[in-house]
């Protein structure tokens, strides 16, 4: 059974980490969505419209960040409260791809490369979320190694990893989003 799509609201502090800032969900409007996984939203932050991804905190429930373009874009302030109502959608945008991703894409035999455009803009996330997972420059080197080969065969999409875990290195340890003090 499928959950209805349905748009939530909710408060939440933005938190500096860095140069980004999180907002945890609370976990009673997290549970309406309908993975624990990764969630293209739309809505708005402070009565703007934006577009996301919603990432897993590790503890079954999600978080948005943005960056500092995104902050200014906004006019979000680290530290303050603010007003989300998001909408579960089905087209997810495009992904950033990490330039050594994109130059072993560029590198790669056409049959990849064909396959990446093919995929669907979530399954490019997966991708770059489970290569993005390591904070190890070797690990990082071998998933990208290894994204190229599986999609030179039969992979659409990354296998075997917990797609409802934080995997942001930055932000996580164990698989759960950290907030540092």
């Amino acid at each position: 059974m499928t959950k209805e799509v349905q748009t939530i609201t909710f408060h939440a502090e933005l938190i500096p980490v860095g140069k980004l800032a999180i907002a945890r969900i609370p976990e009673a409007e997290s549970v309406k969505l309908p993975s624990r996984g990764q969630i293209a939203v739309k809505g708005t932050v402070d009565g703007k419209a934006f577009q996301t991804v919603l990432e897993p905190d590790g503890y079954w429930s999600h978080y948005s960040k943005f960056d500092t373009k995104q902050q200014n874009e906004l006019g979000l302030r680290s530290g303050s409260t603010i007003a989300f109502e998001v909408t579960p959608v089905k087209e997810w945008p495009e992904p950033i791809v990490p330039k050594d991703v994109a130059d072993a894409l560029d590198t790669s035999p056409d049959k990849v490369k064909t396959k990446w455009k093919d995929i669907t803009p979530m399954a490019r996330w997966e991708w770059i979320r489970w290569v993005n997972a390591t904070g190890n420059t070797d690990t990082r080197a071998i998933r990208i190694e290894k994204t190229i080969s599986k999609l030179n065969g039969k992979h659409r999409r990354p296998c075997c990893f917990n797609l409802a875990a934080c995997t942001d290195p930055g932000l996580s340890k164990s698989g759960r989003l950290v907030i540092p003090e």
